[in-house]
């Protein structure tokens, strides 16, 4: 039951998704906390983050396009945000907010359970916060062939000059092995939700097809590259390993293998 002790978390995203409030919530039940969490598309973030900050809201996850314009907002940097200046999750210590990445994290759990070659060709479409947090876990598991493609000249270079990474401004005029998606290009709700963010050439010449959109879980890329055979590593899961280590840093408490497994399918069956 609702009630006014309970304690709340957040996500500020420009197109919300529940997949945050699902995965949080469950758990949650699962483990008798008398929290609740609500995603919110601000239209202020400043104010937005005052809120969080005024009102004791203890956690507050950070999606597309806020990664990098939250950093302004917070009063510490965890190393895991400062690094690639790209903040995902905030927590609230009595009105003192630190900004955290977990994105990293999980994408760098993703690379090692897929065995990504690290002498294979890799195309990163996106120059965002995302992006950032990708383009680092690639170059800590030793990846050094790898390309950024980006239409904004100066942020495109900027991040591929980061990690001492190529960039191109035309992202269909280069094949890798593997080809991510760091764009909202597929995203449910979005203008672009029906398009495929690689041409059928990119995915026939690819082995692993890697989209980081959540919402859908198979959006039009994964799709395609299922359709076509290749190995596939979706935002769903990105998703629910991030949220995972948000929840962490939120409660203080680590859920069992199966409480997060009950909890992700939950996430995935709305």
């Amino acid at each position: 039951m609702l009630n006014k002790d309970m304690t709340l978390c957040i996500s500020l995203s420009a197109r919300p998704s529940n997949n945050g409030t699902r995965f949080h919530n469950r758990l949650y039940e699962e483990l008798g906390l008398n929290w609740i969490y609500k995603a919110f598309a601000p239209t202020d973030l400043a104010q937005a983050i005052a809120g969080v900050r005024g009102l004791g809201i203890r956690g507050c996850a950070i999606s597309m396009p806020y990664k990098e314009d939250v950093i302004a907002l917070v009063d510490r940097m965890d190393p895991s945000a400062t690094a690639i200046d790209s903040v995902n999750t905030i927590v609230n210590d009595d009105g003192v907010l630190t900004a955290y990445n977990t994105d990293y994290s999980a994408i760098a759990q993703l690379i090692a359970q897929n065995d990504l070659d690290p002498a294979a060709s890799v195309l990163l479409r996106g120059s965002g916060g995302m992006a950032k947090a990708t383009a680092a876990a690639f170059r800590d598991a030793g990846s050094t062939r790898v390309t950024v493609a980006a239409r904004n000249e100066s942020r495109g270079r900027a991040l591929a000059d980061l990690y001492g990474f190529d960039w191109t401004a035309d992202a269909e005029a280069v094949t890798a092995d593997v080809i991510v998606n760091i764009t909202p290009i597929g995203m449910a709700g979005g203008a672009d939700e029906h398009a495929v963010s690689f041409t059928d050439a990119q995915i026939a010449a690819a082995s692993v097809v890697f989209d980081v959109v959540a919402l859908p879980a198979e959006t039009p890329l994964i799709t395609a590259a299922r359709a076509a055979g290749k190995t596939v590593i979706t935002g769903a899961e990105v998703a629910t390993l991030q949220a995972l280590e948000q929840f962490v840093l939120y409660t203080g408490i680590r859920p069992s293998a199966e409480q997060v497994q009950a909890a992700e399918e939950f996430m995935r069956a709305q």
